[in-house]
């Protein structure tokens, strides 16, 4: 797997992402919660009816009733589950008053691990909180990438865990690298990958 070719070429033909969208880092926690199991245009309606009423200020958002912010994220599907997830990582983050240099040091190599703890939170979400709000470096092995690398004979790996377990990511890509990369497959999978035979038409195919 030639992690450096295909992030050149990715680059090369569709870069820079401008991904993730959002205007903080509360908000980028809210939408990668907001996205899970499904698009982000019903992420995104979620995210604006939050923003309309808490202007997305973390306290305002703890401060909210529980049906009332489960009514909010209705757009986004599995809204009960996401409201729990949201009050128990938003109260997370709260505890260090949204430090993250100091959360970062406090856990370590432990960061992850504390992450999966957190209700609502599974590997993807763990992964694209470690790359967006803390820095690090991290490969994130979401729907749109397995479909990449099996679409490239690198690997057909069925669930993200396995390809998460057999990819590293260059020694030498920064955070921002790695948010870039991650940024530059979502939005060729939107493009080549929704079917299989998309993949045949993209600048990857040869």
């Amino acid at each position: 797997m030639d992690i450096t070719w295909l992030y050149n070429q990715l680059k090369t033909n569709m870069g820079p992402s401008g991904w993730w969208p959002a205007d903080s880092k509360p908000e980028i926690v809210l939408g990668a919660i907001l996205v899970q199991n499904t698009n982000w245009r019903n992420a995104d309606a979620a995210l604006t009816a939050l923003r309309d009423e808490t202007s997305l200020d973390p306290n305002s958002i703890l401060s909210l009733e529980n049906e009332r912010l489960i009514k909010l994220v209705k757009p986004s599907g599995f809204y009960r589950n996401k409201a729990r997830a949201i009050k128990s990582v938003f109260s997370w983050f709260n505890q260090f008053e949204w430090e993250y240099d100091t959360m970062k040091k406090y856990y370590g190599t432990g960061l992850r691990d504390q992450l999966l703890k957190l209700q609502g939170v599974g590997p993807e979400t763990a992964d694209v909180l470690q790359v967006y709000i803390f820095d690090k470096p991290v490969f994130i092995a979401d729907s749109y990438t397995r479909r990449l690398f099996s679409a490239l004979n690198w690997m057909d790996a069925k669930t993200y865990q396995e390809l998460w377990n057999n990819v590293s990511l260059p020694k030498w890509f920064t955070f921002e690298d790695a948010q870039e990369f991650h940024g530059l497959i979502d939005n060729f999978g939107k493009e080549y990958l929704k079917r299989p035979a998309d993949f045949n038409q993209s600048f990857l195919s040869k």
